[in-house]
């Protein structure tokens, strides 16, 4: 991961893989997540680079065919955001697990640590739906112990105020409240990586 005297001569880099919600859909290049995120975390004295590649529409099945590309050498940590296309789509919960499982997979064998974003599945389709696409989350971070943050949307969704008029994408905001929320778990993600130089 961060290597010897290397990691004292370098910010810390980090790729957020993910979709819309990290592509900042309908925001300024400025206010999107991955660019706030690294604003926060500088002003705590983190030097840190977060490279946004988020692609709206996209897929867990889409970020793994696009996962080497996206996530260049000398990258050492990603936050895996992708599963709420998927869950939109209504596709089989297995196959998103199945390419996020990869991903992670993928990630680790390069010595990348990984965040994983959860998502929960859109409560209309169901609750045997939400019973199958819920669990993925929490399950893959147990079993590659892998610093989870539950609910990417924590605090934003379902909040007129906080949401673009699709009720979908966050506004800046939004992109706010989901920054101060997850900063806790970005910076043991960070603490880890420290710990394994």
């Amino acid at each position: 991961m961060l290597g010897g005297a290397q990691a004292a001569d370098r910010p810390v880099r980090i790729v957020v893989l993910g979709d819309s919600l990290s592509a900042g859909l309908g925001l300024p290049a400025q206010d999107t997540l991955p660019a706030k995120l690294e604003r926060a975390l500088r002003a705590k004295g983190v030097a840190v680079e977060i490279q946004n590649a988020g692609v709206s529409g996209d897929t867990a099945a889409g970020g793994l065919a696009r996962l080497d590309w996206s996530v260049p050498d000398g990258t050492d940590a990603v936050i895996l955001e992708l599963g709420a296309n998927d869950a939109l789509r209504d596709s089989d919960p297995k196959a998103t697990r199945a390419a996020l499982d990869a991903i992670s997979r993928r990630l680790q064998e390069r010595r990348i640590a990984v965040l994983l974003a959860g998502m929960l599945a859109p409560r209309n389709l169901g609750p045997d739906y939400a019973k199958a696409f819920d669990p993925i989350y929490p399950e893959l971070a147990a079993a590659h112990s892998l610093i989870l943050y539950p609910f990417i949307a924590e605090g934003v969704a379902g909040d007129p105020a906080l949401n673009q008029p699709d009720g979908i994408h966050p506004t800046a905001a939004g992109v706010d409240v989901m920054v101060s929320r997850m900063l806790p778990k970005v910076e043991e993600l960070i603490g880890r990586l420290k710990r394994a130089s």
